[in-house]
């Protein structure tokens, strides 16, 4: 059960703080008041989160990490060459959708994969999801 538990943390982990940089990124691009508004409520839910992660990885003794390095590049890459592109809110949008659909699919696929992790770790995996969800109909009204 521990290590299942570890490495749904750590992904879960790892998730959130691949989402509050991608939300931090895209934020100097937002012009429309109302999707900065969005934006900056929802990298709170998700440094919450992250925070949340990170204490029960500490309660069974293991630290925060990064996420990887190349994970974190390409995001990065591709997020800017699209906002080079356009930079509108639609385009925001579709960003911050395509990450939340990918966040969704990865921590749902690591609950089905870690089925003897934690109750506990489980049902944040699953509020992240539910956050996740919730981003993305937020995101429709900018479409």
């Amino acid at each position: 059960m521990t290590v299942q538990t570890l490495h749904l943390l750590d992904e879960c982990n790892s998730g959130c703080k691949m989402a509050i940089n991608s939300m931090k990124q895209v934020r100097d691009y937002i012009t429309d008041e109302k999707l900065a508004s969005v934006i900056d409520s929802y990298t709170q839910k998700h440094q919450k989160l992250e925070e949340e992660t990170g204490k029960q990885l500490l309660e069974y003794g293991k630290r925060e990490e990064e996420p990887g390095l190349v994970a974190t590049a390409m995001s990065w890459i591709s997020t800017e060459a699209k906002l080079l592109l356009k930079d509108d809110a639609r385009q925001i949008a579709k960003i911050i959708m395509d990450g939340c659909n990918m966040g969704i699919q990865s921590v749902s696929r690591y609950i089905n994969e870690y089925v003897s992790a934690s109750p506990e770790s489980i049902h944040l995996a699953k509020k992240i999801i539910r956050t996740e969800e919730d981003l993305m109909g937020e995101m429709k009204q900018f479409l």
